[in-house]
This record gives C-alpha cells, sequence and structure tokens, in this order.
C-alpha cells in the first residue's frame, strides 16, 4: 500500500476515535516508536499521521513529552479581545474586592477558586525532609533571624535559575521576601507615593489591584489580550498621555488570561517605559510554568536594572505555606532593602534553610517538567468540560501557561450569580469583574485548574454549566 494512504487511513482513524471520546482530551498519545511498532508502520508514517493530526488541531506535541489530545476549538473570550484603555487614572474602587479573601480561605469548596497547585503536584515529602533536615542541621539558626536580604545560598540559587534564560543576575540584587505579593508591595512603597498613577492590565489579578489600593494609587487600565498579551503600542499612548510612576505587569501568563506576551513586544515594553522614566514592577510568578516547556524570558532580560524590578515566587512551583518569594532591583537594591527592613525585619529564616538542603539533593527542573505537563494537561480538560457542558455560546481562553481559565458567558448570564450560585453548592470559582478596577466582565469567571482532574471536579464543571444553563433562562 503506498505510504501516502497508509498515513492518511491512520489518521483518519485516530479523528474518529478522538471525535468519539475513545481518545480523550489531555490524553498522551503513544510515541512514535510504540506506534510505528503496534501499527507496523515505518517512523515516518507515523510522523506523517500525527503531522496530519497537529495541522487540524486536534492533537499537539509538547517538548520532551510527546503527544496529547487537544481541546476542541473555542473562540476566546469575545469582549477580552476589545477593551479599550482607560481614558483617566482613576483609584482603586472595586468594592468587591473587600469580599474575595472570605472565599480565598475557605477550605469547604471544590477549590476552583484558588490559583495554586494541589499539593499531590509539588514535591511535598522531599520538602517536608529538607525542613527537618534543616532543623537538625542548624537548629540555632533555623529558628533566629537572618539578614534582611536573605541566605546568600539562596540568592545564587535564585540568580543561577535565572542565568539559565539569558538573564545574567548578581546575587548581591536579590531579596528574599515572604512570597511574591511581599516583593510587589514592597517595590510599590519604596517607588510610589499616594495618587502617583500606576498602569495594570485588564483584566488581571485581584490581589495586584488590592496591592495599589493599599497604597493609595490611581490605576490606568491597560488590555491584555488573549494569546498575544500586552500591545506595546497601548502602553506608548497612555505614556504618552499621562505622567506614569509605575506599571505593574504581568507578561508571562497573565493571571487570569495565561496569555504570553511575544519577546519582541517586551523589548518594546521596556524601551517605552524607559523613555518616559516609568518604573516596571514585574511579576513574574507563572514565569516557570509555561505548557511547551520553553521558559519565556522575563521582562528584566531587555533591562540593564535601571528601569525593571522583577518579582517571583517559589510558591507556585514547590510550596505555596514555604511563602519565599524575591525581589531583583538592580539599582533600586539599596532602596528596597531599606523598605524590606522597616516592614518585616527579615523573611522567615527555616524556609529559606529548607529549600537550600531541597535544592542540594534534588533537580527543581525535573519536578518542573511533571508539573507543567499536568497543567496543561488539566488545563486542556477542564476547558473541554466548559465547552461540552456550559451553555452555548461561552468563550474560553486557550492559556500558554499557568493555572488559570478565563471563561467568558452568554450575554444573559451574569458572572457574580453564577459565583453565588457554586458557592451554595459548595463549589468555588471567582467572578470575573474582581478582575478589573472599574468592575469590567461582569459575564466572565475564572476557574483554576491547579486540581487533578476526576470524577469530582468533573461533576462540578458540569453543575457550574447547569446553573449557568439555568440563569440563562
Amino acid at each position: 500500500m503506498p505510504q501516502d494512504l497508509l498515513y492518511e487511513r491512520l489518521a483518519d482513524r485516530m479523528r474518529r476515535q478522538i471525535q468519539r471520546g475513545v481518545l480523550r482530551v489531555g490524553e498522551r498519545l503513544p510515541s512514535l516508536r510504540r506506534l510505528g511498532r503496534d501499527q507496523r508502520i515505518s517512523l515516518a508514517t507515523a510522523v506523517e499521521a500525527y503531522q496530519q493530526l497537529e495541522r487540524e488541531g486536534l492533537i499537539e506535541a509538547r517538548p520532551r513529552s510527546g503527544y496529547y489530545v487537544r481541546a476542541a476549538a473555542g473562540a476566546a473570550p469575545r469582549s477580552s479581545r476589545a477593551r479599550h484603555l482607560s481614558r483617566a487614572p482613576m483609584p482603586v474602587r472595586n468594592p468587591a474586592l473587600l469580599g474575595v479573601l472570605d472565599v480565598q480561605s475557605r477550605r469547604d469548596l471544590i477549590p476552583m477558586h484558588a490559583a495554586t497547585p494541589d499539593a499531590s503536584m509539588l514535591p511535598s515529602a522531599a520538602l517536608a525532609a529538607a525542613v527537618a533536615r534543616a532543623m537538625r542541621r542548624d537548629p540555632h539558626t533555623a529558628l533566629s533571624y537572618t539578614v534582611p536580604q536573605g541566605l546568600p545560598q539562596l540568592r545564587e540559587r535564585i540568580a543561577q535559575r535565572y542565568a539559565q534564560c539569558g538573564v545574567e543576575i548578581d546575587p548581591d540584587e536579590v531579596i528574599v521576601t515572604a512570597g511574591a505579593m511581599e516583593a510587589i508591595s514592597l517595590t510599590l512603597r519604596t517607588i510610589t507615593r499616594p495618587g502617583d498613577i500606576v498602569i495594570l492590565e485588564s483584566p488581571t489579578y485581584h490581589g495586584l489591584l488590592q496591592a495599589v489600593s493599599a497604597h493609595g494609587l490611581r490605576v490606568l487600565e491597560i488590555p491584555n489580550h488573549p494569546g498575544r498579551g500586552i500591545d506595546p503600542a497601548q502602553l506608548r499612548e497612555l505614556l504618552e498621555r499621562h505622567s506614569v510612576r509605575a506599571a505593574l505587569l504581568v507578561p508571562n501568563f497573565n493571571n487570569p488570561l495565561g496569555s504570553l506576551t511575544s519577546e519582541a513586544s517586551k523589548r518594546e515594553i521596556v524601551a517605552a517605559c524607559a523613555v518616559h522614566g516609568t518604573v516596571v514592577i514585574e511579576d513574574d510568578l507563572y514565569g516557570e510554568l509555561a505548557y511547551s516547556g520553553e521558559r519565556p524570558s522575563p521582562l528584566r532580560r531587555f533591562d540593564d536594572g535601571e528601569h525593571v524590578v522583577t518579582c517571583g515566587s517559589y510558591s507556585k512551583m514547590l510550596a505555596p505555606g514555604l511563602r519565599v518569594g524575591w525581589m531583583i532591583g538592580g539599582r533600586r537594591r539599596s532602596e528596597l532593602l531599606r523598605t524590606k527592613s522597616f516592614s518585616t525585619v527579615a523573611t522567615a529564616t527555616l524556609p529559606q534553610m529548607a529549600l537550600i538542603e531541597f535544592f542540594a539533593r534534588h533537580d527543581m527542573e525535573r519536578g518542573l517538567r511533571r508539573l507543567r505537563r499536568t497543567l496543561a494537561g488539566n488545563a486542556q480538560v477542564y476547558r473541554q468540560a466548559v465547552l461540552d457542558h456550559w451553555p452555548d455560546g461561552t468563550c474560553v481562553a486557550e492559556p500558554a501557561g499557568g493555572m488559570t481559565l478565563w471563561v467568558e458567558l452568554p450575554p444573559a448570564v451574569d458572572g457574580q450569580a453564577l459565583f453565588e450560585a457554586a458557592l451554595a453548592r459548595g463549589i468555588g470559582i471567582l467572578p470575573g469583574h474582581l478582575f478589573s478596577n472599574r468592575g469590567d466582565y461582569t459575564h466572565h469567571v475564572r476557574l483554576s485548574c491547579g486540581q487533578p482532574w476526576d470524577r469530582k471536579i468533573e461533576s462540578a464543571l458540569q453543575t457550574v454549566g447547569e446553573l449557568a444553563k439555568h440563569l440563562q433562562g
């Protein structure tokens, strides 16, 4: 039989299996060698079949992992594509932000509202052993204050990690913090004064809005576009119209969209802010969680230490509860360190020592590969479940990394009403208006896909879909 017919027949058979659900969304397909062996075909034929299915958008290749069944294509949220720039800066006035912490602290909900990975996806046992070793090795140091800047070995580790993605950082620039949120808050406190103007993306993480509100700052919103992130031209327009003190941006896998700003756009963003004297505060919390496996550059790569302060954390990679993050301040290092010293004196010593112990015995990259694969698979199956079970007209953004899904509901379904109905059924989601200072996105919700896919999650998504259909009338 001619080889072209062989690969076409194989692709057609697999296409039908995907359409019937025999091959499920997120499922890993046989390797090329195994497919060739099982089907008694050449490796070239197996490659042609997979490439054909990939061109059709039915499967995807993940670096160093293999081929997986993709979710069905779905339109990106409509209103997220058509956001407009802020006309004037305004204080943070979204009253819904005050109540979000009450929901975040609940432990009785199916947690699709919390953007953290489940403990089963993280090296919890290895970290627990590292904590125990740190206590045994030097209990006096572990229970004492350390220097405000953080332990040197940990700062070196953070600098080395950035060097792997092309960013040369002196470990002396690194200041260890209690998570990324403390790093962002300390940076805002250092470089801004009440009444200053700060640019934020829209939609953006509600915690960033809360941090800006706590410092009495005014907000300009710039659209973050599904699939392409921040538009440098729109940023330049805002910078030319207003005197902007800082731009608080999430270029790598924005929460909630999961979008990735291109390398070229990042370079333009840093250059534009430099021209206008605007400090970029980069939230790089999700930078290591690329579904492709390729770590995108932080904005700091395109800066010489003058204009960008990069903030990050181990919370999404290793353990949220350790609360170990950092800020890389360039020439602002001394100012930031002084603010840190006057704020919390120093970050807790024991978690830092535990991480040093962990890194001495374990390769973080191995665990990250597993975490990325799991989150990428979760995003696909969660997304497919929404497309299958929620009302017609529901649109879901397709994230490139991170652990959140941004869902636009049909116009008749209010996100706050769906949030409340789901809450009454013990299911946690978040309404879209939390992610905008102006209270936009009233017909959106955000889901976290940080929980392993199982029958409970599947049932919860079906239930929320039924509630949405009921609200639609």
